[in-house]
């Protein structure tokens, strides 16, 4: 039997009930071998912005109760754990012995598998990659009723295809992740003012050279002689042994989802002077607890609820390094062409490592990231822009952070994507897959049907 709640993407306002099986109701259907088509996907935290994590035609799985670290070895920097896991006990886990997460996405409160499947980045790729490049093995039920022993050695095209396949080629329950051997988990972090776009890309390849992470924040709607105005924060990890402290619980709390968005123009205007002004004060370097300096926004509970009833839709893309200068800016200019404000913009510079994972999003370039109040077909249109400005300079835009691209960009944006579909358990699907793969496939066989 399956249980109606409310399950929903962090961004999306959906409140239809969702058909949901506990993790071992749904491991014993696939163990059984008599799981439909098209009728499952694991739900870890509900922390993807878009509708990959959804399955309005099927049956959500949720992994939640998968929570279980099973070895921690401190002698050789490695940690097993049940795929419900989130992240933040991980790091409570590991973090006294003088180790830290090699990478880590904009909050804590994420799943094992959910950071697999996403094949998650942080601040640091241009040292560490993604959280895939970390995945020593993992264990993968599939729909045949076997379970899969998967690494870089072993079952390595299923491996391949499952770090970033956004949980369709089967249900992680366990993985190895190696750790990252550091003398504090806090660091020591330095805020260096930029008045210009260029001036930033002048500084970025040196601050990846020089920082283990390496982040800035765009005042997006700073225009005139503003425009392109912003933080680079940099940062390296504390050499000073100090003793671990979890990072603290979030003291402020969003009670209930406003009927209107409380971010626009002028809030966020006020909310950027205020932010340039109180961080950007010193060049000098500072120690920030690791709660402070990666997970800032967890210190709200449920912030997403400022977006208003219809939630938000987030755009990231990534553009090659050649093209940055040009296609970064446009970015922003379209954004406010549209009047549209983005509460939270970062630009980040990916290194060249490259993830084992088949559909992985990073790549050599740069990434932004603009997120807006969902006012409709006006946000929707906007987006769409967004999308011919990163495909037309040759880059790509996030399918885990999307609610509604086309299937022409996402074919654009990742070409090899039928590899994907190729390794995907026919047992389970999302609607993010469905709106685009699924229909790519079926214009092909239209057109097929047509020239025959």
């Amino acid at each position: 039997m399956t249980v109606e709640t409310e399950y929903r993407s962090f961004g999306l306002p959906r409140r239809k009930a969702a058909h949901v099986l506990p993790v071992s109701a749904a491991t014993a259907l696939l163990k059984s071998g008599e799981a439909r088509p098209a009728s499952l996907l694991p739900f870890g935290n509900g922390r993807s912005y878009g509708d990959s994590c959804l399955n309005s035609k099927g049956v959500l799985a949720d992994m939640r109760a998968l929570n279980r670290i099973i070895d921690f070895n401190p002698m050789d920097g490695t940690v097993t754990a049940q795929a419900g896991v989130l992240l933040s006990d991980l790091i409570t886990h590991v973090g006294p012995h003088g180790y830290f997460l090699p990478v880590v996405p904009g909050t804590r409160f994420v799943t094992l598998g959910g950071a697999i499947a996403n094949d998650v980045h942080g601040k640091n790729h241009h040292r560490r990659g993604t959280f895939g490049c970390h995945v020593e093995a993992l264990m993968l039920l599939k729909s045949d009723g076997s379970t899969y022993e998967c690494g870089p050695d072993v079952n390595r095209q299923l491996f391949r295809a499952t770090v970033g396949g956004m949980g369709l080629t089967g249900m992680i329950l366990s993985a190895t992740i190696r750790l990252m051997k550091v003398g504090s988990v806090d660091v020591e972090e330095r805020v260096t003012p930029f008045s210009s776009l260029d001036e930033y890309f002048d500084l970025a390849e040196a601050a990846d050279t020089d920082n283990e992470y390496a982040v800035a924040w765009i005042d997006q709607l700073a225009t005139g002689s503003r425009a392109g105005r912003g933080l680079l924060l940099t940062a390296n990890h504390s050499e000073d042994g100090r003793p671990f402290v979890p990072a603290s619980k979030a003291r402020l709390s969003v009670p209930f989802r406003s009927p209107f968005s409380l971010l626009n123009g002028l809030s966020i205007s006020l909310f950027n002077a205020v932010y340039h002004w109180a961080k950007g004060r010193s060049g000098d370097v500072r120690r920030s607890s690791y709660g402070s300096y990666f997970f800032p926004l967890d210190g709200v509970r449920n912030w997403n609820r400022l977006y208003g009833p219809d939630g938000l839709l987030q755009h990231q893309s990534v553009v090659p390094e050649e093209a940055a200068r040009k296609a970064v800016p446009a970015l922003l200019e379209a954004t406010r062409e549209a009047g549209h404000a983005s509460f939270l913009t970062v630009l980040k510079r990916f290194g060249s490592i490259e993830s084992p994972g088949v559909l992985s999003f990073p790549r050599p370039g740069y990434t932004l990231t603009l997120d807006f109040p969902n006012d409709g077909e006006r946000t929707r249109t906007l987006l769409e822009r967004l999308d011919r400005i990163t495909v037309e300079a040759g880059g790509a835009v996030n399918p885990y952070k999307d609610a509604r691209m086309g299937p022409d960009v996402f074919a654009a944006s990742f070409p090899g994507w039928r590899k994907l579909e190729e390794m995907r358990d026919p047992a389970f699907m999302s609607d993010f897959w469905r709106r685009t793969a699924v229909r790519l496939l079926e214009d092909q066989e239209a057109h097929r049907h047509a020239a025959q």
